[in-house]
């Protein structure tokens, strides 16, 4: 029996913070529905803060040059469907900031399956009773929040 590695599939993801720490995360009704943060695969040839900065002004509206793109702040591996067909999503988490003003899902040219988007503070997501991707994001938001950015990026579950 012959095991294979799902192909891999990178993706960009952004923890978008505004001017009070909190954190934008956006709805989606698979799987039993879930919040998670805003990105998506690279397109070929792209980099991670040209793919970070397209998935922003797809899915929220929101126009690069309103964009602070900041560091990787962690990266996640998961195995899953895309289309129906079993991949290896590499994630990488970049630090973003951007005034609430900015978002403007009427302008998305992309808006997916997204359902919803909302703002939470790091004591929202602590008590969030709704599932929240990646795991972790709490206590990642909390540690940029006190000025405790990591100097290598976290591997979250």
């Amino acid at each position: 029996m012959t095991t294979s590695t799902p192909p891999l599939r990178e993706a960009s993801r952004a923890i978008l913070l505004d001017a009070d720490d909190r954190v934008l995360l956006l709805r989606y009704d698979e799987n039993g529905g879930f919040w998670a943060t805003p990105g998506g695969s690279l397109e070929p040839g792209e980099d991670d803060a040209t793919a970070t900065l397209r998935e922003l002004r797809e899915e929220l509206g929101i126009d690069k040059h309103a964009v602070e793109l900041g560091v990787q702040l962690a990266e996640r591996s998961k195995d899953h469907l895309v289309g129906g067909h079993p991949v290896r999503q590499v994630e990488k988490y970049f630090l973003a900031r951007v005034s609430s003003a900015a978002v403007d899902p009427a302008r998305a040219t992309q808006p997916d399956n997204i359902r919803d988007y909302r703002w939470w503070t790091v004591t929202d997501l602590r008590r969030a009773k709704e599932t929240v991707y990646p795991v972790g994001l709490a206590d990642l938001v909390a540690r940029v929040r006190d000025g405790r950015i990591p100097q290598h990026p976290v591997v979250l579950d």
